[in-house]
Parts: structure tokens; C-alpha cells; sequence
């Protein structure tokens, strides 16, 4: 387990019950890591299947290689992105949703859906704003 975040998780009363909207609650760093620019997109990209890391970077347009890299470890820390090594030459990886991740990303997939349809009414407003 990772040392920055194995002490707090281990430190984690699980009969409190998880309120993002306070200070110090643990799933503040889980919703920034899902709702974060990369973190949605990677998780609804992954919802196509199984997908190697350079075929999810290229549908990732415009991520680097290091912020694709740190925002995978984190979705799989939190136990929504699973990683599988296959023992080739060279080595294959592999990352697929787990069951969680499958469920946040359906959600986040909608939103996506919504503000795409949307783009026209949102231009509207975003036009607007700026005469003013």
C-alpha cells in the first residue's frame, strides 16, 4: 500500500458515515480523482473494455503519458480501475473497469451525454456572459 495514503486509510473509523461536504472526509480525494478532467474521461474511455495504456492515451486526447500514468494509479487505488500485467515479451497491461468503476462511469457517461447535448444553449449562456 502506498504510504502517503496507507496511514489514513488505516486511521479510517468505518462506522463514520462518508459526508464529502465536510473538510477532512475521506472521500473528498476520491470524488477529486473521478470528477477531475482525466479521471472522468479515463473511466468512461475505459468503459469500451479492456484497453492497453497507449490506445487509452490516444482516446484520451491530450494527456500526457505521466498524468494519464498518476491518474490511473489513483482510480485502481480506489478500487475502481483494475490493472493486469500478461506475462508477454514485452509485457502486456491491460486496465478494465472493477464493478464500482463500471457504476461511476455509467453515471459519469451521462453527464458527458447531457452537457454535449446541451453544448448549444451553453454556448448561449457562455455568449452572454461575455457582453455583459
Amino acid at each position: 500500500m502506498d504510504s502517503q495514503f496507507g496511514a489514513a486509510a488505516e486511521s479510517v473509523d468505518p462506522t463514520l458515515e462518508a459526508d464529502v461536504f465536510v473538510k477532512n472526509c475521506t472521500s473528498r480525494p476520491v470524488l477529486q480523482n473521478v470528477a477531475g478532467r482525466w479521471g472522468t474521461l479515463a473511466l468512461v474511455a475505459l468503459r469500451a473494455g479492456p484497453i492497453r495504456f497507449s490506445a487509452l492515451r490516444r482516446r484520451v486526447d491530450g494527456v500526457s503519458e505521466r498524468m494519464l500514468s498518476q491518474t490511473l494509479q489513483a482510480l485502481e487505488r480506489d478500487g475502481m480501475v483494475h490493472r493486469e500485467v500478461h506475462e508477454t515479451i514485452p509485457p502486456k497491461v491491460e486496465y478494465t473497469l472493477t464493478e464500482l468503476g463500471a457504476q461511476v462511469a455509467e453515471h459519469l457517461e451521462t453527464l458527458i451525454h447531457l452537457i454535449e447535448a446541451n453544448m448549444p444553449t451553453i454556448h448561449q449562456a457562455q455568449a452572454s456572459y461575455h457582453r455583459d
